[in-house]
Order: C-alpha cells, then structure tokens, then sequence
C-alpha cells in the first residue's frame, strides 16, 4: 500500500531557496508544499518569487502554499459596485501609502468578530515589518479623519503585489485601500495582484481563479518588469 504525499521538510538552516517545485505541491490539502524553515527575508522572498507563501496558525510549523488555482485580480478588472462608487465620490475616506504599515498590519492581526484567533501571529508581524524596512512590504492606509480605518499590505517585486490582509473598521474602508492599490498598479501593463485563495468578497470584486501554471508565468511577466510603482530596494 502505497503512503499519501507529504510536504517537503525544509531544514531551518537550509538555503533560503530551499523548496521543491510547485508542481510537487499537494492537491489535499490544496496546494500545501512544504513545512518547516523560518520567516527570514531572504525566504520570504524566495518563496513569493516562486508563487509561495507562509500561512499558519500559532501552534504549528510555518506552513508554505502554492494553491491551485490562485486567485488574481488584474487591476485593470477592478469591480466597482454602486454603493462602492458612490462611497469614492464622497471623499470621506482619505488614502495613504507606506504612512502606517506598523499600525495596519497589527489591525489586520486583530481578532475579527465571530473569530477570536488570527494567523498574522507575532512573529509574521516581525517578519513583514522587517521587510517594510527592508524596502520590500508596503500598506496602504485608510483614514477618515485622522483615525486609521481600514488599509491592506503586502510585498510588492515588480508590478506583482502579493496581498496579505486587510481590514476595515468603517464600511467599505477596505475596498477603498483596494481601490487605491489598483490605481497604482493599473498603468503597468503585467501587473496583478495576488489574492491566494477564494473569497467571495475579492470575488464580487473581480478577482479570478487562474490555473497554477498560468498564474506563474503572469508572475514571471510581473515580477521581470522594468518599473513598477514602488522601486525596488537596493
């Protein structure tokens, strides 16, 4: 009898580069490739040049996933619903960019109503926060008034924005910093932004299931670009 797959073991003082191919991701559950490592940046930003990211909750290994298929949004897809258009002309919200990236990746840490728990734990948020500094990580801010409401973040290379969280304590604050990205990502012509996995909000939104394969080679396209809106660290 023949054993079911498992990930691949990553040693925490393997090379940063240290995953197997995409191809050898699980189906069950989907898209799970490999355990194990740390949150350093050099991984991080191995494992997102390769369509991976970490996703795992505090009493686990760090978890790496490749799903199959992703969810992308092209930005120059973005859906705006009425409400949502009529919320952009009234200009309550105010928008910003890499302002509060401490502040909003510890509000999208936050425990959501109806889910006491959050994966962003304490030490994903050191890891982001050291790559904001790093020049890699960036948020976008949301505020009515001077209070922060809502806002996303995530790591940029190229014209590919690999979205994270986001949150939103006033209505639609949250699609409002979405809308802000799209807008500076919508002038480069391979750019997207990466959503991971299904949700029926980033849905409604315009995002779209895309086979592995074909997210990959968009991601290529993304991350070879010559500019981008936010420059590449040196």
């Amino acid at each position: 009898m023949s054993r079911p797959p498992h990930p691949y073991l990553i040693a925490r003082d393997a090379p940063p580069d240290d995953f197997p191919p995409t191809e050898a991701a699980l189906t069950e559950p989907n898209g799970l490739i490999a355990l194990g490592g740390d949150l350093s940046p050099d991984r991080l930003l191995a494992a997102y040049r390769r369509g991976i990211f970490p996703w795992y909750e505090e009493a686990q290994p760090i978890l790496w996933w490749t799903p199959n298929p992703r969810l992308v949004l092209n930005p120059r897809r973005l859906r705006l619903s009425r409400s949502l258009r009529r919320t952009l002309r009234k200009r309550t919200f105010t928008t910003s960019v890499d302002q509060d990236f401490a502040g909003t990746i510890h509000a999208c840490a936050a425990p959501r109503k109806g889910s006491p728990g959050t994966w962003i734990t304490p030490a994903m948020v050191a890891a982001y926060r050291h790559l904001h500094r790093l020049g890699w990580a960036h948020s976008i801010e949301v505020r009515h008034g001077d209070v922060l409401v809502g806002g996303l973040y995530g790591i940029s290379i190229g014209t590919a924005f690999f979205g994270e969280s986001m949150f939103s304590r006033e209505s639609d604050a949250s699609k409002v910093a979405l809308v802000g990205l799209a807008r500076l990502l919508e002038s480069f012509p391979e750019s997207l932004i990466d959503c991971q996995v299904p949700s029926a909000h980033l849905l409604g939104l315009g995002a779209e299931l895309v086979p592995r394969a074909a997210f990959m080679e968009w991601l290529r396209r993304a991350m070879n670009a010559p500019a981008g809106p936010f420059p590449l660290p040196k």
